[in-house]
């Protein structure tokens, strides 16, 4: 796989199969913690792109080299030009995801859809992806899908919403 001979891609592409991996199995075993992980990581990931895409657009170029010849010629034809807005778009749908994660019902769903949407999008990314990180996390959104009861996050906690205070 092309962009393997680089060490950071390559120690990127291990942590996050591995991170990928723990999603799947939170999703499988319990649905509200790969959700709470998959905010972590779309906001984490909305705000990486943010400020690169800010500071340091032209890093986006060398996704090129390890992309599919469809992605490769986008990256160096019309996105070369429209860098910074193109990649703060981008992560104001990540951090849209992120939040929809913690919420309920229908914006789960609509954030899992998306997360869907997005990983495949971006596994002709090749490495600068860490594919097949994308197919990993795109089956845990499945599941979360599947398996998740779609309540607020913070209604798993286990904490009693219900206390009353006594009052003399």
């Amino acid at each position: 796989m092309k962009g393997l001979e680089n060490t950071t891609y390559l120690i990127a592409l291990i942590v996050s199969n591995i991170a990928a991996l723990i999603i799947l199995w939170a999703a499988i075993k319990k649905p509200v913690i790969a959700r709470l992980l998959f905010s972590i990581l779309f906001e984490w990931a909305s705000w990486m792109n943010y400020t690169t895409a800010i500071n340091y657009p032209e890093k986006y170029l060398e996704y090129a080299s390890m992309s599919i010849g469809l992605y490769k010629s986008f990256i160096n034809g019309w996105f070369k030009d429209h860098i910074t807005s193109m990649v703060c778009f981008i992560a104001s749908c990540q951090a849209l995801i992120g939040v929809g994660m913690l919420l309920n019902k229908w914006w789960v769903k609509l954030a899992s859809i998306s997360a869907v949407i997005f990983f495949i999008a971006i596994a002709p990314l090749g490495v600068g992806a860490a594919f097949p990180f994308s197919l990993i996390a795109s089956a845990a959104a499945i599941v979360i899908l599947i398996k998740d009861e779609f309540n607020y996050s913070w209604k798993h906690s286990g904490i009693n919403h219900n206390i009353k205070l006594n009052r003399k």
